[in-house]
């Protein structure tokens, strides 16, 4: 079962994850999602247990427990439908980057080096 973990502490490492969920039963994988340009945790994470029993029971303890001075969320993790994933272009006017109906965007017109 995957497993997502949130409000995790930003100096966790994946060891001491894997740590608390190995109390529980064996753990296949655990992974920290961190910022690609800082590299600095995002502040959750995901576990791979492949017991479902050994996994819901690692949910039901750890569910709202404290790791270093921070109550995580442990829950399944469900994959999104491909329909309600975000795309780059969500939420921007006009439905493309840097479009929209702004008026004035290409005041220069043709190649006469703009305004």
């Amino acid at each position: 079962m995957n497993i997502f973990v949130g409000s995790l502490p930003f100096s966790i490492e994946e060891a001491d994850l894997r740590e608390s969920f190995e109390a529980y039963g064996a753990v296949d994988s655990v992974k920290i999602i961190t910022d690609k340009f800082t590299g600095r945790s995002k502040g959750f994470g995901f576990v791979e247990m492949p017991s479902d029993d050994d996994a819901q029971k690692a949910i039901d303890e750890l569910n709202g427990a404290t790791v270093q001075g921070r109550t995580i969320v442990v829950n399944k993790s469900e994959p999104k439908p491909e329909g309600e994933r975000r795309s780059f272009n969500n939420n921007r006017s006009g439905g493309s980057y840097g479009g929209g109906n702004r008026g004035g965007e290409n005041r220069g017109g043709g190649n006469r080096g703009g305004y």
